[in-house]
Order: structure tokens, then sequence, then C-alpha cells
């Protein structure tokens, strides 16, 4: 019985994360063009640790923002993540520390921020080259408090 109820939950976690909310958010590069983006919020321990896991696509729009309850380093890793991913680690005042660039799906290397961080922001694998973010560009979103 156990197993059927796992066996149930995995085949419908990944169409409960396509049904989340979507949050505008905004990319300022330094230069001053903006990118806007519809992001999912991972602000809960359980959906932290999910994340993007299982999703066979990312439109090249959306995203998921994690926030955390206080700066910290943090580490993340791709497992169970179907999709190359760039993960920008994001300070109290919504700058861009450090970005990874194309996470290597399924991949458990750890991934870790250099600094003390608020928020991780993770995009489609390569959009961080293809508009040209890189550190000290701005994130901005309502649900960054």
């Amino acid at each position: 019985m156990r197993n059927l109820v796992l066996a149930v939950f995995l085949l419908l976690a990944p169409a409960a994360a396509w049904a989340a909310e979507l949050v505008p958010l905004t990319v300022t590069t330094e230069e001053g063009v903006a990118h806007p983006f519809q992001v999912e919020i991972a602000d809960s321990p359980d959906e932290r640790a999910r994340g993007l896991m299982f999703r066979k696509e990312l439109a090249e729009d959306r995203g998921m923002l994690f926030l955390f309850p206080r700066r910290e380093r943090i580490a993340m890793w791709m497992r169970n993540t179907e999709i190359p991913l760039d993960m920008l680690f994001i300070s109290d005042d919504g700058r861009v520390t450090q970005i990874h660039e194309r996470a290597v799906p399924h991949s458990e290397a750890v991934i870790s921020s250099r600094r003390r961080v608020r928020y991780v922001l993770e995009l489609p694998g390569g959009t961080a080259d293809r508009l040209g973010l890189a550190p000290g560009a701005l994130v901005t979103s309502e649900a960054m408090r």
C-alpha cells in the first residue's frame, strides 16, 4: 500500500507543481535592460527541497524563486531535475552576487553560494548568457520581502 501511495504522489507531484501560482519578477542588467519573468515561489522547506524536480520543460520566461528566511550560504543540486538550469544567487538587496550557468540535469554535485544570500532564482539553462545577465544585476519582485 505504501508503494502505491508513493507511486501516486510521484505521478501527481509534477502536475501539482505546474499548477503553482506565478508571480511577476524582473531582472534588470547593470546597463538598465529589464527582463520580465513569471516565477513560482519556493518558500517552505518542502517546496525548496522539491524545486523544479521532474519537470520536462520550462518556458524561457519562467522560473522559480527560492526564498530563505535569512541570509545564509545556500547549497543546491540537480537531483531528479530533468532540465539544465541557470542559478542566480541573490543578496538581501536584490543584487545578483553569483551565477551558476547550465547546471547539469540529475547531477548530485553541490552548487554553493560563495557568500551568504537570501534568494536563489532558477531559470532555464542558457538564459543568463542569452540575456547578458551577470553579477550586479538587480532582481525585483513583490515576493522578495
